[in-house]
């Protein structure tokens, strides 16, 4: 009885998760990265163990609005799309850092450097339901 219980709360659980998804996500069009701060390159790109550290940085700074999978609650930003994973490492990375408070994302740029760079990486390595089975 104890597992189906135990079965029933997650399933009830995943399920409000997805009703709170924004799945309607449309990345602000004035919210756009310098050229300069665009061609950034990662200093930790190719450390895929970078990657495991970001995602503890996100699990502390971003999971509250992007979700621990980072597809979106309430207003923030669906990280899993295509729109948002097509952007270069530099432009992550300056969003990060400079936020955009009109869609009430706050600035990280208290976080170090290399926390930011981190957070890049583990952003790298969400994939939405719909892209892993295409």
């Amino acid at each position: 009885m104890r597992i189906f219980l135990a079965a029933v709360f997650v399933a009830v659980f995943l399920a409000a998760l997805a009703l709170c998804q924004n799945t309607g996500y449309q990345p602000d069009p004035n919210w756009v990265a310098p050229e300069r701060a665009a061609a950034r390159q990662n200093p930790l790109s190719g450390k895929a163990q970078a990657a495991a550290g970001g995602k503890k940085l996100f699990l502390r700074h971003c999971a509250e609005c992007h979700n621990i999978d980072g597809s979106g609650l309430k207003q923030a930003a669906d990280l899993q799309l295509p729109v948002v994973q097509s952007q270069t490492d530099g432009t992550l990375f300056w969003k990060i850092t400079n936020g955009n408070l009109p869609r009430n994302m706050p600035s990280f740029s208290n976080l170090p450097e290399t926390q930011r760079w981190q957070i890049v990486m583990f952003l790298r390595t969400l994939k939405s339901a719909q892209s892993s089975t295409e």
